[in-house]
């Protein structure tokens, strides 16, 4: 009986850490197409590939230096195109001469945001391309571990090797 769990045993062994053809490689790697995020097919969000990234804290400051000049661009962009749009409706509704400060505050918002939003796409891909080289230097064939099914004179034994 003992041998049958020992044999057993090896052949699961085996079988777990062998790599057929039906069990394919899953690529742990992310790409970016039109704003979104993929890894294998499946859309990540930001926060999940923020978790991601945390393996690689220079891929993560990057991506985050990206993420965020998207959010300050983002913002001076609305605010400003949100003063002169408010700008020109008081000026057409009421006897205020038209061009007020608000218009230059927001024009100059919105030429601000232009290169903050200008860098943002480089930052995240450069902090994507850092991650997946990362994942490509590590990859899955890195890891050298053994479980080998051992018999000597005081019986069986489990030997695991990294």
């Amino acid at each position: 009986m003992k041998k049958n769990i020992a044999v057993l045993f090896f052949l699961f062994s085996l079988a777990t850490f062998s790599q057929g053809p039906t069990l394919g490689e899953t690529s742990m790697e992310i790409s970016r197409e039109k704003g979104r995020f993929y890894m294998n097919g499946k859309q990540l969000s930001t926060r999940e590939t923020k978790a991601l990234l945390a393996s690689n804290s220079a891929a993560l400051a990057t991506f985050k230096k990206g993420k965020s000049r998207e959010s300050i661009g983002g913002f001076l962009i609305g605010f400003g195109g949100a003063l002169v749009v408010a700008d020109v409706v008081v000026g057409l509704v009421s006897d205020v001469q038209y061009p007020t400060v608000a218009t230059y505050v927001g024009a100059a918002a919105v030429l601000t945001s232009i290169p903050i939003l200008s860098g943002k796409n480089k930052k995240i891909d450069r902090g994507i391309e850092l991650y997946n080289a990362d994942q490509k230097k590590i990859g899955h064939h890195n890891f050298n571990v053994e479980l080998n099914v051992i018999a000597n004179q005081n019986g069986y034994g489990l030997q695991l090797q990294f």
